[in-house]
């Protein structure tokens, strides 16, 4: 008998009158926010203004959403596509299926994009956002903690996390070897949420240190490739520890290979970016010259018209004089 383990929550989502509102949703709207506070205080101290990070936000959040649950049903295809899925599947994100993975790909993709519509410097909005990905992505692990999914191997140690009756969507999780999962009300499991958690947090740590650290001798972008260096690591033995179903290649489950292919990424632009990255100061001055937004170009536009309509006090003077010498003529004497 384990005398010491991680309870589960008892609950995986409330009601709200007609609506159900899930508690995993809720840790990735938190998540988010958070995300978006720490990357608009660096961007800020880099130059840039809050303004640009809430229209790349408002374009690259959604698109990450998508990104995240697409991949999720590409990487697990028998329930949503024919013969034995149903495509209508891909809609009910309630039941649960977001992939990081899918989230990273797509959102990083998209903010690139927009960065070079905008003509923002993409590499100061990695760095600034590098930090900040990791600890929404700790925030957001707390939906597996909530939902009782995803956990790993069963075991005997302390912190061993334990299962319980509540209605989550983890409760008939199906095995790594396609079986059912050991009885969840004698067995404690790892708890691969928390490790994650953990592992972000470091994480995020390093990079912020690192980065003020190393100031000087960081190139633009190069915060950035820690990040996809670090999660891929960490997420490489925590993908080996989880017993959940998943798709097999080669003798690796398929997000084995996809945090695999992350870390050698990072590395590779990690060290590209060491020798030809740009020098982030250049950039962030590039930032401080950025075009002004939309509202303020549309003040500045007005002022300039108003400017150009209104005649100065000077013309006004230089004019009124001129015509009063040329209707007057000189002046002569009445007497003389």
């Amino acid at each position: 008998m384990n005398l010491a383990y991680i309870p589960s929550p008892t609950f995986s989502k409330f009601e709200i009158g007609p609506f159900t509102i899930h508690m995993y949703a809720i840790c990735i709207l938190i998540g988010i926010c958070v995300a978006v506070w720490i990357l608009t205080t660096r961007w800020k101290r880099y130059g840039g203004t809050f303004d640009q990070i809430l229209d790349t936000t408002l374009v690259t959040v959604p698109c990450a959403l998508v990104g995240a649950r697409l991949y999720h049903c590409i990487t697990t295809p028998a329930d949503y596509f024919p013969p034995t899925g149903n495509l209508v599947n891909i809609l009910k994100v309630w039941e649960g299926g977001m992939a990081i993975f899918g989230g990273i790909s797509v959102g990083t993709l998209v903010a690139f994009l927009w960065c070079r519509h905008k003509h923002y410097p993409f590499a100061i909005f990695a760095d600034a956002i590098a930090p900040a990905l990791p600890v929404a992505q700790a925030i957001g692990r707390l939906g597996n903690w909530f939902n009782q999914e995803l956990y790993g191997w069963p075991t005997t140690l302390p912190w061993g996390l334990k299962l319980n009756d509540a209605d989550a969507i983890g409760k008939s999780e199906i095995c790594y070897s396609g079986a059912q999962c050991p009885d969840y009300r004698t067995t404690l499991f790892h708890p691969t949420f928390l490790y994650e958690m953990i592992w972000n947090l470091i994480g995020a740590a390093l990079i912020i240190y690192l980065g003020h650290k190393l100031a000087d001798r960081l190139k633009a972008g190069q915060q950035f490739a820690m990040y996809l260096m670090w999660y891929g690591l960490g997420r490489t033995w925590i993908e080996n520890v989880r017993i959940n179903y998943s798709t097999v290649i080669l003798g690796l489950r398929t997000n084995v290979w996809t945090a695999i292919i992350v870390f050698v990424l990072g590395c590779i632009l990690f060290v590209v970016l060491y020798q030809y990255g740009p020098d982030p100061r250049r950039r962030r001055a590039g930032l401080r010259r950025s075009p002004p937004t939309s509202s303020n170009a549309r003040a500045s536009k007005r002022n300039s018209f108003a400017r150009r309509s209104r005649p100065s006090a000077l013309s006004d003077t230089t004019i009124n004089s001129a015509e009063t010498a040329r209707n007057t003529g000189p002046q002569v004497p009445l007497h003389r």
